[in-house]
């Protein structure tokens, strides 16, 4: 876990000051006028402008302390400590975190992840089709949406787990591991993919796993109790995330032809703003309407899916009955 440079703001009690001014919106719940602690990982997609911009602050009027991350699992684990209110994971680390009865739920979905994670096999490491990676080490952080599509692209392939040493690193240990010669693959995401494809090539990308019927998904869980106290700066915070997707979907060649986007998503990701473009458009962005529909029944049937999965690969122990507690619509705009 790491603090994320300039975009990282001390974790400070608002001044009397500031708490005079809050308190004088009439926007602003009274009860609550506290820093919110929000996790954020390196994934590429188009609100990071909007984080870059303190749109968040501003429309909000609350004091965020932004802090990085580069793993699901550590932001589930400082969610489960209550230092973090609001993390950003993939599908797989909230399966696991829901089969272990972690108090949270999703609210928002940030993206379909598609060529955005990618398996990527070092140039040196003759490995040239699937077949060859049988003895070969392969990085990936556990518990993560790219331990999932490695584990289920293996399974396509028909390679068992025990024919491959799968090795678990952070992304920032994984490019250092790359760079030795240590290991001689990795399923990842940004910037460590883009780095690593600098001197390797895709064997896979999760947009074809997920066609092979095994999609993840990049998203937004909240504790339990923070949104229970703050459902209005869940409302904001969504409509400002879906703001930012939704320009970008409307017309991306716009989005991306802005260089100042390109920067910004870059500093706060550690991207070069060169591939931006290119990552961009390796997601599906969901619509507000679409996520409506997909958070209910359809999105506790993915959770459950995964959780069988990675059940099934030893990863965790059960499977709850039912993850619908785990999975919420409120927050997103009623037309």
């Amino acid at each position: 876990m790491t603090i994320g440079g300039s975009y990282a703001y001390t974790q400070v009690n608002p001044s009397s000051d500031r708490i005079n001014e809050l308190k004088s919106n009439k926007n602003i719940d009274l009860n609550d006028v506290s820093v919110v602690n929000i996790a954020y990982q390196t994934g590429i997609d188009p609100s990071k402008v909007a984080q870059a911009d303190q749109t968040y602050e501003k429309v909000t009027h609350r004091d965020i302390n932004w802090r990085k991350f580069d793993t699901g699992a550590d932001v589930i684990a400082a969610i489960s400590s209550g230092s973090i209110d609001i993390g950003n994971i993939g599908s797989s680390p909230l399966a696991a975190a829901a089969t272990k009865n972690v108090p949270l739920e999703v609210f928002l979905i940030t993206s379909e992840i598609g060529e955005a994670e990618s398996l990527i096999a070092k140039n040196s490491s003759n490995i040239k089709t699937p077949k060859d990676l049988i003895g070969k080490k392969i990085a990936v952080p556990f518990v993560s949406t790219t331990h999932f599509s490695l584990l289920a692209a293996l399974k396509h392939w028909e390679i068992d787990v025990s024919q491959v040493d799968i090795i678990n690193l952070r992304p920032p240990e994984i490019s250092a591991a790359w760079e030795r010669g240590d290991i001689d693959a990795t399923y990842v995401w940004e910037p460590t993919l883009s780095k690593a494809k600098t001197s390797g090539h895709v064997l896979v990308s999760s947009k074809q796993v997920a066609e092979w019927g095994s999609a993840t998904y990049d998203l937004w869980v909240v504790s339990k109790d923070f949104a229970q106290k703050n459902p209005e700066f869940l409302r904001q915070f969504v409509k400002i995330s879906t703001d930012a997707t939704g320009k970008y979907s409307q017309d991306p060649k716009a989005f991306v032809s802005n260089q100042s986007n390109l920067q910004k998503i870059a500093r706060i990701t550690g991207s070069t703003p060169n591939d931006i473009a290119n990552l961009l458009a390796g997601n599906h962005y969901l619509a507000a309407d679409e996520q409506i529909t997909l958070l209910q029944k359809p999105f506790a049937d993915n959770i459950r899916q995964t959780a069988e999965f990675l059940k099934a690969q030893g990863t965790i122990e059960q499977v709850l009955p039912n993850y619908t507690a785990f999975v919420t619509n409120k927050y997103l705009p009623n037309k």
